[in-house]
């Protein structure tokens, strides 16, 4: 049994702090390992000044470090999960899920929010966020808003927003906080204003099917909860999908055992939104994921894939 991981990341200061959390865990469990990062530049990394929505988000952020993986050049690879396929390549899978962090949305404005609002900036404030499905989300509800995109690592993000660019950001609290930037959260976004995006929050730990001694390692900080609750929304997503970029969020809670899952799918401009839930038992995440996005797609969903599709 190996007792030496070389570890693949990208070089963000975000996803070197997740890689070091995922480590330092591992080290705790098993003292005797040692290990090696190893940062892989990706797709996403390299292509900086054009927007996600243009060059299409999948695998952007990963298909090199699942490359590196097939080619026996890293053992595991650390993702944020949002940014992980619902269909992984053969041979690789999905090998554990540590404990979610906060999966919310957040505003990171330059001079504190007032008012009640749930989205509480002035009309006409220019708002950055690299997601369709965030700025469907806030267009929906705040059509006054100015919705820009925005490209970059969190850090460069942040000053942009410093220098005047933005008069806030849309971002995921699950970076800010790792990061040690919670402060600079000015409030947190609803579920029913802005479902995140499928995996927010939690970090996915992928690996060789076959590699057994990798996988037994992994399976110590696996969050059966978190598990059950990604699994859900990822399934979600799959079939909502069908092979066409749309925006849309979900979020699955674990209560006991029942699951709660809600989802939503939007057009782009924010001018069309469906919204749905279900509750199931938290044993057969994947059903209730594709039973939720078949209910959308009944209601409204087609629709909006068509548009996509052809807009």
């Amino acid at each position: 049994m190996s007792s030496h991981l070389i570890i693949g990341t990208r070089g963000s200061l975000l996803a070197l702090t997740q890689t070091r959390l995922i480590e330092a865990s591992l080290r705790q469990i098993f003292p005797a390992l040692t290990f090696e990062m190893k940062i892989i530049k990706t797709t996403g990394d390299r292509i900086t000044d054009v927007a996600l929505s243009r060059i299409g988000d999948r695998g952007l952020f990963t298909r090199d470090l699942e490359d590196a993986l097939l080619s026996g050049e890293v053992d595991l690879a650390v993702h944020s999960l949002k940014d992980l396929s619902s269909e992984l390549p053969s041979g690789l899978c999905l090998a554990a899920v540590p404990e979610r962090a906060e999966p919310w949305d957040v505003l990171i404005t330059r001079q504190l929010p007032t008012g009640e609002d749930p989205i509480p900036l002035p009309g006409g404030a220019a708002v950055g966020s690299s997601s369709l499905r965030r700025r469907a989300q806030l267009r929906h509800h705040r059509p006054d808003l100015d919705i820009l995109d925005v490209r970059g690592n969190l850090d460069t993000r942040l000053r942009k927003l410093d220098d005047g660019r933005y008069d806030a950001l849309a971002l995921a609290a699950a970076g800010l906080i790792r990061l040690g930037w919670s402060e600079r959260i000015a409030c947190r976004l609803p579920a029913d204003v802005c479902l995140p995006a499928v995996g927010q929050g939690a970090l996915g730990l992928e690996a060789r099917s076959g590699d057994e001694a990798v996988l037994r390692y992994l399976s110590a900080l696996e969050h059966p909860p978190s598990r059950q609750a990604v699994a859900a929304e990822r399934a979600f997503l799959r079939v909502l999908e069908g092979g066409c970029q749309v925006p849309a969020g979900a979020l699955g809670e674990v209560g006991g055992s029942q699951l709660r899952l809600q989802g939503m799918a939007a057009l782009p401009d924010g001018s069309l939104l469906v919204r749905r839930e279900e509750t199931g038992p938290a044993s057969d995440p994947e059903s209730l994921g594709e039973h939720l996005a078949s209910q959308i797609l009944q209601n409204g969903g087609q629709e909006i894939l068509a548009e996509v599709r052809h807009g």
